[in-house]
């Protein structure tokens, strides 16, 4: 029986660097994906032919991005592949969501930090990860800058999927620690901090009616990913905070803990509403700590709100009416509030003619315009060339001796 045929990424793992990204780029652009620029197929047989080429394409894409070494994160995650990815990571399908998160992180983690982070825990101290840690260069400062916030957006809407499983949490806190280590610096930190929180508020609230399983996996990860950042800024107060919070829930709700989340039968409470606030990470303690070291406290207040974007409206899993309420609610911001609005003119021969017409002859007039003040121009160039010196001063102290009157004029009036 002949062995099935190697995957279409398995040839680029020898390749050097620069042709890997060429491959990378390839593979990306043959994604299917819903979007106004590429049709997709429809129809049941359409769906699962699409689902099988993203799939197979993406597993593809996984293989080559292992151990793809880029010092400079704009050349490994150019902004034309970045955004076809991240708009794979908003798909309804849990599996291709999972494979996103796993390529992010592999493009990501340049050091070998990423096997450290494969099981999610609340370490009392993390030098026993020994963490290979650099300073963030300039060129991923630069990168952070364009794209911080479209990765947090997406970050923050994969937390808040029904279908997640503790794969993806893994992958999530995989994904927030190495951005931690790799592409920090101040604000990124701040940053990181508040969505975090921001997804903290998401199980508290429950405004998207999520299982208890999602909810309890979202308090995990909150105190997971801000044990490890507190102890990575070495803010001691910051650290007394979120120690103080998980010994609290160690003895009062364990269910809010990785510990008793993400293991094979997880111990969950039926009843998560009306959590005390000592069982919270506090947003205000937080910014009051951190402020007192140095950073800004003011964004550190401010809580975190993904931006809507044009994805948001051909995303799969939202419904019609969303769709339409959401792009009622685009047109009314762009356009003026007590704007009526007027019937569309109705469009003739005539009245093509009639544009036509008086585009010409405005075109006939700013040409007309612009040969005069080009002869006006010249007549002047050629003044200075050929005229005597002794004209050429009299003119200019004429010039001079009427401006002069004139800011006399001014100044008496002034006075007065």
């Amino acid at each position: 029986m002949p062995s099935p045929p190697p995957p279409a990424g398995s040839f680029a793992t020898t390749l050097p660097t620069y042709q890997r990204s060429e491959v990378i780029l390839f593979i990306m652009s043959k994604v299917p994906l819903p979007s106004l620029h590429q049709a997709v197929d429809t129809g049941r047989t359409g769906e699962n032919r699409n689902r099988l080429t993203q799939i197979m394409l993406l597993k593809s894409l996984l293989q080559v991005s292992t151990g793809f070494q880029c010092n400079n994160m704009m050349s490994a995650l150019p902004s034309n592949f970045l955004d076809r990815l991240l708009s794979t990571a908003l798909m309804e399908d849990a599996e291709i969501r999972l494979f996103v998160l796993e390529i992010l992180i592999s493009f990501i983690d340049r050091h070998g930090n990423r096997h450290k982070f494969s099981t999610i825990s609340t370490l009392s101290d993390i030098s026993v990860l020994k963490l290979k840690v650099d300073k963030c260069s300039r060129q991923d400062t630069v990168f952070m800058k364009k794209h911080s916030q479209q990765l947090y957006r997406h970050i923050y809407l994969s937390c808040k999927e029904e279908t997640n499983v503790q794969k993806h949490y893994e992958a999530l806190y995989g994904l927030l620690a190495l951005i931690s280590i790799e592409l920090a610096n101040e604000e990124v930190v701040v940053d990181l901090i508040r969505l975090v929180l921001a997804v903290q508020d998401v199980a508290q609230v429950n405004e998207e009616n999520l299982p208890v399983y999602n909810r309890c996996a979202l308090y995990a990860l909150g105190a997971a990913y801000l044990n490890l950042i507190s102890q990575l800024t070495t803010v001691p107060a910051f650290c007394q905070h979120i120690h103080e919070v998980i010994e609290t829930r160690k003895k009062e709700a364990p269910y809010m803990l990785p510990e008793d989340v993400f293991v094979e039968r997880p111990r969950l409470s039926q009843n998560l509403d009306g959590v005390v606030i000592e069982l919270l990470f506090r947003q205000s303690k937080i910014s009051e700590v951190l402020g007192g070291s140095g950073y800004n406290s003011d964004r550190l207040c401010l809580p975190y709100i993904p931006q809507l974007t044009d994805e948001d409206r051909l995303s799969k899993r939202r419904s019609i009416g969303e769709t339409i309420s959401l792009q009622v609610e685009v047109e009314s911001r762009n356009s003026p509030e007590k704007e009526e609005r007027v019937p569309a003119e109705e469009i003739t021969y005539e009245t093509l003619k009639k544009a036509i017409g008086e585009q010409l002859l405005g075109a006939v007039d700013s040409v007309a315009v612009e040969e005069q003040e080009r002869e006006r121009r010249r007549q002047v160039v050629e003044k200075f060339q050929k005229a005597p010196f002794e004209e050429i001063a009299a003119h200019c102290g004429a010039r001079a001796s009427l401006l002069q009157s004139k800011l006399n004029q001014i100044f008496e009036i002034t006075i007065r």
